[in-house]
């Protein structure tokens, strides 16, 4: 199926430029909508662009904004002044894309990748009943224990926060080397200029570590339908952490899937094959989500499917064939190990919409 992808700027009320993309059917009405919410640091147009081609060629309408200082977006480089601020651009921008006549009546969908989990997330808790559900691919919805920074530190970086807002003062590994698997692809992903490489600034560090308390706090709250993806390798997000999500979360349609062996970069770091299950994973749970809504039901909070609760078995990426001839459990052999840091992850056609933010 041919793609069509489109691209433009809009402006946020802070007066902040703000790119924006997207990915449609070329021949065809999108049969549902997918807004993108990147990682800290990534973008859309270039590293998110296989995903769009993906989703759009099995028929989605996708939409991607780079936030606030990330990608193309105006802004001090991965400066997060108020994390807020991120969320309420995605809201005003993805929603211009729902109001939009062709596509009032389209199931809309967030699609969060790492920090742009805990995004999708907050979209969801500021309007509960306005998305149909979440992809939610390694996300950062809480600190792991192991990594989470002693009480003391905390106290002693938001005294000084204020006063070195920018400053890129916070330590942490090459999240790159611990996030992608495939060599190639991380040489590639390095190169990309409009990814932020450097170190992450102290309030960035800080508003990331309140925002996954927050939403830690709050996981019990989340009612949407919602497949989470996580490599059981990922030494950026925990994979115990999505399972806290499965567990604590009020969704009656959730589903998780871990992949053995899989690192952090499911979509776009490991080898082609296991990449091309995850999205064929993600196409299967969208396509039995999506629908078309009359007015009269867009009207009024959108009731979940009936009680569907699923843990998938974990996808043997290596087949090992057990002493009875039947597929065994995949080793993980090799695993790198945890790294010690707390930023996780660390009709009209909408290229003719002007939305002004």
């Amino acid at each position: 199926m041919d793609v069509q992808y489109h691209e433009e700027y809009v402006k946020n009320p802070r007066g902040v430029q703000l790119f924006t993309c997207g990915w449609l059917p070329a021949s065809s009405s999108p049969k549902a909508l997918v807004f993108l919410c990147h990682g800290y640091g990534m973008e859309c147009s270039d590293f998110m662009r296989a995903c769009g081609i993906k989703l759009a060629t099995a028929g989605y309408g996708v939409f991607g904004i780079d936030y606030e200082g990330h990608g193309k977006s105006m802004g001090a480089k991965c400066y997060i002044q108020k994390f807020e601020n991120l969320v309420a651009d995605c809201d005003r921008f993805f929603k211009s894309i729902c109001a939009m006549e062709d596509y009032r009546n389209k199931s809309r969908f967030l699609y969060g990748e790492s920090m742009g989990g805990a995004v999708a997330l907050l979209l969801h808790r500021k309007d509960p009943t306005f998305w149909d559900g979440a992809v939610l691919v390694a996300p950062m919805c809480k600190i792991s224990e192991k990594v989470k920074p002693h009480p003391v530190v905390i106290t002693l970086l938001t005294q000084v926060e204020e006063i070195i807002p920018k400053w890129k003062i916070v330590p942490t590994k090459d999240v790159i080397d611990s996030a992608f698997k495939d060599p190639v692809k991380r040489e590639k992903i390095r190169k990309n200029k409009l990814i932020y490489q450097d170190k992450p600034r102290l309030k960035t560090a800080l508003e990331l570590l309140r925002t996954s308390m927050d939403v830690e706090d709050s996981l019990s709250e989340v009612r949407m339908p919602f497949f989470i993806l996580h490599g059981e390798a990922d030494t950026v997000t925990d994979p115990e952490v999505s399972r806290a999500l499965y567990q604590r979360a009020a969704s009656t349609d959730k589903t998780i899937k871990l992949y053995p062996g899989m690192w952090h970069g499911l979509t776009a770091g490991e080898p082609d094959e296991n990449v091309e299950l995850v999205f064929s994973d993600i196409v299967a749970w969208l396509d039995e989500r999506s629908r078309h809504w009359k007015p009269e039901e867009r009207v009024r909070p959108p009731s979940e499917p009936e009680k569907k609760v699923h843990q998938l078995a974990p996808t043997k990426i290596t087949r090992v064939a057990s002493s009875g001839g039947t597929e065994g459990p995949v080793p993980t052999q090799g695993r790198p190990q945890r790294r010690g840091s707390f930023l996780c992850g660390l009709g009209s056609r909408p290229q003719q919409q002007q939305c002004r933010m």
